[in-house]
């Protein structure tokens, strides 16, 4: 299959499972890349965890933070609520720094996010991007305002009218009734913006080896795999991730290092049009995408 036939066809199996997809792909040894609207600016969700991470570590390395301060956190202080992490916890607690980045970035812990976002305000996140020749990311505002949406209001067996709100209220200029969806407020990135961000994570570039060495063992260490892991992680290749879900957005970033040398920068943002929180059968067709352009780029 030639790469318009592949591009065409990936499209349409996504479209049929009711995604609108971003993607890109991009062979980190020859530049190569392919990819369907890779320059649609979407809300990242949880993906901005990585340039927090990014900023975080950069703070670091020149001396303004140090990675062993313990910092407390009280229950109510931080309000940010999730499945996992310090939203779960009933008691203070005291955290280094070097373990907040490890809870926000590995379990996209929202609470351990703000602690940092305490310290680095979304702007200087957002600057310290821009320092580092990274454009098309915006960094406006802390994980907590994630957590304000219409799922927070419905009753369990409502949440699929959460969903459908999301999915019918926006707008051709990509404004939405849900802050957290509008592009023009929200924390946003395109395909292309986050395999970027990836590549100079991977490859020489204006952040600092201190700087990428440790964020790049952040990824590898991502404890929510369900989405492109089972098409990229194997015995013979290593996948590192972040992935970003709200409402009807998934998202999931990651770079898979080859055995025999070949790497490859994925981001993979969509919009589901279909109402429901759990779609496992969304994730892989998520996956699949990734894997034929992929495949396809190995071909070449």
């Amino acid at each position: 299959m030639n790469t318009e036939a592949l591009l065409r066809d990936v499209r349409a199996r996504l479209s049929e499972g009711g995604l609108r997809a971003c993607l890109l792909v991009r062979d980190l040894g020859t530049g190569e890349e392919l990819g369907i609207d890779p320059d649609t600016d979407l809300p990242s969700a949880s993906l901005v965890k990585v340039p927090l991470a990014l900023a975080t570590l950069e703070r670091i390395r020149r001396g303004e933070l140090d990675g062993a301060t313990l910092l407390d956190v009280a229950p109510g202080r931080v309000i940010t609520p999730g499945p996992t992490g310090l939203s779960r916890f009933r008691h203070p607690a005291r955290i280094a720094i070097d373990d907040l980045l490890y809870l926000s970035t590995c379990l996209s812990d929202g609470t351990a996010a703000d602690a940092l976002f305490d310290l680095t305000p979304p702007a200087r996140v957002a600057g310290l991007l821009r320092e580092a020749g990274l454009r098309g990311i915006t960094v406006r505002h802390r994980t907590e305002e994630l957590f304000d949406t219409p799922v927070e209001r419905f009753d369990a067996d409502q949440v699929h009218l959460a969903h459908a709100l999301a999915i019918d209220a926006g707008t051709s200029g990509r404004g939405h009734r849900v802050p957290q969806l509008d592009t023009t407020r929200a924390n946003t990135g395109s395909a292309r913006s986050f395999v970027d961000l990836l590549q100079a994570l991977w490859t020489p570039s204006k952040i600092h080896p201190e700087v990428a060495e440790p964020l790049r063992d952040l990824l590898a260490h991502n404890v929510l795999r369900h989405r492109l892991t089972p098409d990229f992680s194997s015995d013979a290749s290593r996948w590192s991730s972040k992935t970003g879900t709200l409402l009807n957005l998934r998202h999931e970033i990651g770079v898979v290092e080859h055995a025999d040398g070949q790497t490859f920068a994925i981001a993979v943002l969509t919009e589901s049009s279909v109402p429901a929180g759990a779609q496992p059968g969304v994730d892989a067709l998520m996956a699949e995408a990734a894997r034929r352009l992929r495949d396809h780029l190995r071909q070449l």
